[in-house]
């Protein structure tokens, strides 16, 4: 993508100024995406994008810029004007770069057998007019299917002025499907979707089509929901987009920045218990094919695993490059950003609490009275507090230890510390489920996952009575 001499030369520029760290983050991408509804194509859209992003560190300030190009002569003006910002600094410090940069390596290892590239547009529309008849083939009171298919193909480029430079491929393809369905006044919906750093072998028509049939399936079930009970109840929740409470709630304070903003209710709390004991939590980009996996962050870095609760007890926060500095910690690969316009930040990738030794059939049969929380709808936290309200898109009563009526008008409310701390039981059904998250204006994909837990209690907002 770029020449190493001129990589080091846009480095030396921007360090001309005094600054303490430099970088430079280069990046292709071809995208994709169809999307149907009412049986038909509504939107089919393709586009190309290039550029780099410059940063450079003086004293405790960042600086960044970006060029929608990667033309030499763009890019070291870029940098003249990007590094003149440290020259009233003497905090700063002048890198030698007379010497090569070390090219990193990682140990993720995922196959592409089937690029979006090779990929014909009419096949990929095969793919949605298969879902499209397959929901309305499930039930004659799907009235409404809406699903679209989108892919990335992009190179990523970065390099810095501690001599550390990356190269890195990055393949994505997300199907997505959302039936409705309706019986006299009644109205129900479901969400399913299938996303993978892949390429299309990832989404066969065969696999679609099973998403399609679960987002129809969700729609029907929801048709016969009764009002939701109301009041502090055991709640079992379900594997895969159940972590997504986990992820809201407790996650984002347990990103670094948080922690320097004194925005995080884990502030001071490594080496102590925060959870149950039975409560493992991990953030791992290095997971092949993951919706959340990369071979390196945005910043250049490798991925791992990285343990953030263990038996209960804080091990790690979720660090970038600036915030292990700030902080004097081991460096995480979670600084992460949503293109070469963006400054990388440290966010989540893969976050999921860990299989546990119970079956999840033994979790409902353990409730007396309660309620089944399978998947999940919008919500809003306070990352402060871990304060959270979430709305259940799929549930169950839950009487004498069996699944009752669905319901509808469900919402949980209460605190992702708390919550941590009041989890009784977990089962050995992990299962993730992809989904995008927002933080600062960047929008980045990431998973969640966790196997079936049982929480003691949780405040259950409904429409019913107690």
């Amino acid at each position: 993508m770029i020449e190493k001499d001129i990589a080091l030369k846009v480095l030396g520029t921007l360090n001309l100024g005094g600054a303490s760290f430099s970088e430079i983050y280069i990046q292709k991408s071809i995208s994709n995406s169809l999307k149907l509804e009412d049986s038909s194509i509504e939107n089919s859209n393709s586009g190309y994008d290039m550029g780099c992003g410059l940063r450079v560190w003086i004293g405790d300030s960042t600086y960044y810029a970006y060029v929608d190009s990667i033309e030499e002569k763009k890019l070291i003006e870029a940098a003249k004007i990007l590094g003149a910002a440290g020259k009233s600094s003497a905090t700063g410090k002048i890198f030698d770069l007379n010497r090569d940069l070390r090219e990193a390596s990682s140990g993720y290892k995922a196959n592409i057998l089937k690029n979006p590239s090779a990929t014909a547009a009419i096949e990929k529309k095969d793919i949605l007019m298969a879902v499209d008849r397959v929901c309305r083939e499930y039930d004659k009171h799907i009235i409404q299917v809406t699903t679209s298919l989108s892919d990335i193909e992009e190179e990523v480029y970065t390099a810095n002025s501690y001599g550390e430079e990356s190269f890195h491929k990055v393949v994505k393809v997300f199907l997505s499907v959302n039936a409705i369905a309706k019986k006299d006044s009644d109205m129900g919906t479901g969400y399913k979707s299938l996303a993978k750093t892949s390429g299309y072998e990832a989404v066969s028509i065969s696999k679609a089509c099973s998403i399609a049939k679960e987002a129809s399936r969700i729609a029907i079930t929801m048709l016969d929901a009764v009002d939701a009970p109301m009041g502090s109840l055991p709640v079992v929740i379900g594997p895969a987009f159940g972590g997504v409470i986990f992820h809201e709630a407790c996650g984002h304070g347990l990103e670094a920045d948080s922690v320097i903003k004194d925005s995080s209710v884990f502030k001071g709390k490594e080496g102590k218990k925060i959870a149950s004991e039975i409560v493992t939590a991990i953030d791992d980009s290095s997971m092949p094919n993951h919706w959340g996996s990369f071979k390196f962050d945005g910043e250049g870095y490798p991925s791992s695993p990285i343990t953030l609760i263990k038996d209960g007890v804080l091990e790690s926060f979720i660090y970038d490059l600036r915030t292990s500095k700030k902080l004097e910690k081991e460096r995480t690969p979670n600084g992460r950003r949503q293109s070469f316009r963006h400054v990388p930040i440290p966010r989540m990738t893969n976050t999921y609490i860990a299989r546990g030794t119970e079956k999840p059939e033994d979790l409902i049969k353990s409730v007396k009275k309660g309620i089944f929380a399978k998947e999940f709808a919008g919500g809003q936290v306070d990352p402060a507090t871990g304060d959270f309200v979430f709305g259940i898109s799929e549930g169950y009563l839950i009487e004498s230890g069996k699944l009752g009526k669905p319901i509808n008008g469900a919402t949980l409310i209460g605190n992702g510390p708390d919550i941590l701390k009041k989890i009784e039981a977990i089962a050995d059904d992990l299962d993730f489920a992809p989904g995008f998250c927002g933080k600062q204006g960047q929008s980045i994909a990431n998973e969640v996952g966790q196997p079936t837990i049982k929480v003691s209690e949780i405040t259950v907002g409904g429409t019913g009575g107690k």
